[in-house]
């Protein structure tokens, strides 16, 4: 707000600066700028960084599909793989009507860190694919992380 930003009212974590017409998306401790203008976004980066003591990891075209719309696609897709579930195909429902999860019913896990960690993706993941919501916060209330 200090450097004329205005906070998006769609979006509590967009930013937009009026008529420059530069977006700043901001998640935890992770920036994206994005402008036409090259030396616009190395300007206020180089602000950034004076004001906040940050780094500058880069162009960020790898996290961009060639439009504007903001996804999750390469994010979800970096997550399958991880779970080596890449060439797994997509179902009608998300979940199976009338599934019963249960605490007790299964073999605990030697090491429940990487189902942690899908867990939590698939949750982060909500922001941008609310349909996953109520399959997600079903498991969420049977590992308590909620």
């Amino acid at each position: 707000m200090h450097l004329g930003f205005s906070a998006s009212k769609c979006d509590l974590s967009l930013f937009s600066k009026i008529p420059l017409v530069i977006y700043l998306l901001a998640y935890a401790d992770d920036i994206i700028i994005a402008d036409n203008s090259v030396n616009l976004v190395q300007q206020f980066t180089v602000k950034l960084i004076l004001i906040f003591s940050s780094n500058n990891l880069g162009s960020w075209t790898t996290f961009w599909d060639g439009s504007f719309l903001l996804t999750q696609s390469k994010y979800i897709r970096d997550l399958l793989q991880k779970t080596k579930m890449a060439e797994a195909q997509p179902i009608a429902s998300l979940m199976v009507s009338g599934c019963k999860l249960s605490k007790t019913r299964a073999d605990l896990l030697s090491d429940p860190t990487l189902y942690r960690l899908v867990v939590g993706a698939l949750q982060y993941s909500t922001i941008t694919k609310p349909e996953l919501s109520f399959t997600v916060n079903k498991v969420l209330k049977l590992t308590g992380q909620q």
